[in-house]
């Protein structure tokens, strides 16, 4: 069905496969063990010399389905898909770098990422954060041991925009592992395929889902690596398609050495819910959109972060990569100190840490999810005091525009 749509690919998707009792969906696999007929048959399969399951930990009939539906978003060969989005960016990081390498990240970046990459510092990783929304501060940064370039698609919580054709181009160049975070965009707005990254990463529990009712991550190979030149592939893994051994690793440590699985119900809500991305993404664009135009205007705001604006300092390089400019926006009040006080007079905003889902939500960011880096790194990130963020739903566009009206006024 390659020839197909967006969104008939994923619907009809499951259909590729036979499925039990001629089922639309992939029913869910609530099993931990598998039973072969014969020793050797078990063997193989733990092996890889022919296809199956080995145990509940490692894959699920459930999730190889949601897997199969991942790649197909993101053009990629193949997917592994984890109990959360850190869990997929930990399992990438602590399986492809050892001590000793070196990691660029855009210093933009989701808190909990940084929480992370300062805590691969602690096994001897050198950890370095530039300003990515200029390719000249990644290369600036390299050294020697450089193995892996970290970057978000649209930046979390101020909309920054990478360089990410620029920083692809020139980690094929230096072949380096160019990994994607394309949570804030979602496969429906951009593939990262299309600037060279290596591995693209989503947080599936956000605009893939969109439900807000279940965790889940992935981690796609995008086929534009040539594994067999990378020297942290352990000898083990070095058989077969050398297309697949970055996945494989990271699969076989990450899942069967970590124990960071996707339970099979949670893989089930996640295909369910990405069947509908492409329409509610549009919706929320739309909202988003809207909402932007308006704050801009308010005479009690005084920034707006978001792409679609024409001041936003990557507003054009978003309008080339992008289908839309995403529903994650931040704004800063003219009074930091009526932060609190504006929020707590929305009444259909939902008052939340959540991104990607099908309601409007926001958040005072200083005071919440990126307290715990202090104000100096806020700073660097362009976080005030005052900064909501809002992610913004599906709800009726008339509804949104009144509540902060209200919230404002």
């Amino acid at each position: 069905m390659n020839d197909k749509g967006f969104t008939t690919q994923i619907v009809h998707g499951d259909r590729e496969s036979l499925i039990e009792h001629g089922s639309v969906h992939k029913p869910v696999h609530n099993v931990v063990l598998y039973g072969y007929k014969t020793a050797e048959e078990l063997a193989a399969v733990f092996q890889n010399k022919q296809p199956g399951y080995s145990y509940g930990r490692q894959n699920n009939p459930t999730t190889t389905a949601l897997q199969t539906k991942i790649s197909a978003l993101e053009a990629g060969i193949d997917s592994i898909c984890f109990a959360t989005g850190m869990a997929a960016i930990s399992a990438t990081c602590l399986t492809l770098l050892k001590a000793g390498d070196h990691l660029i990240s855009s210093q933009f970046l989701f808190g909990n990422t940084n929480s992370f990459f300062q805590t691969l510092t602690q096994f001897g990783i050198e950890v370095s954060f530039v300003d990515a929304t200029d390719v000249a501060n990644v290369k600036a940064a390299v050294q020697p041991n450089t193995r892996m370039v970290f970057v978000e698609t649209i930046a979390n919580p101020c909309t920054q925009v990478a360089d990410l054709k620029a920083i692809g181009e020139f980690c094929q160049q230096q072949q380096l592992v160019y990994v994607v975070d394309n949570t804030m965009s979602s496969p429906a707005l951009f593939r990262p395929k299309a600037v060279g990254a290596s591995l693209s990463i989503n947080s599936l529990s956000k605009i893939i889902a969109g439900h807000g009712e279940v965790l889940g991550g992935s981690i796609t190979d995008l086929g534009q690596y040539d594994w067999s030149q990378y020297p942290n592939i352990n000898e083990s893994y070095r058989k077969g398609d050398p297309q697949k051994w970055g996945l494989q690793q990271i699969r076989k440590k990450g899942l069967r050495d970590m124990g960071a699985t996707l339970a099979p119900d949670s893989a089930h809500r996640i295909a369910i819910g990405a069947e509908t991305l492409a329409l509610r993404v549009e919706k929320a664009c739309s909202n988003a959109q809207a909402l932007a135009d308006y704050f801009a205007q308010h005479k009690a705001i005084k920034q707006v972060y978001y792409p679609g604006l024409a001041g936003h300092p990557q507003h054009q390089r978003a309008q080339e990569l992008f289908c839309g400019f995403g529903s994650l926006m931040s704004i800063d009040l003219v009074d930091d100190d009526a932060c609190f006080e504006v929020l707590n007079k929305l009444q259909s905003v939902v008052l939340s840490s959540h991104l990607g889902d099908n309601r409007t939500l926001a958040i005072p960011v200083a005071h919440t999810i990126f307290y715990e880096m202090g104000p100096e790194r806020r700073a660097s990130m362009g976080i005030s005091e005052g900064t909501i963020r809002i992610s913004v739903g599906i709800e009726d566009q008339a509804d949104l525009l009144a509540d902060f009206e209200r919230a404002l006024g």
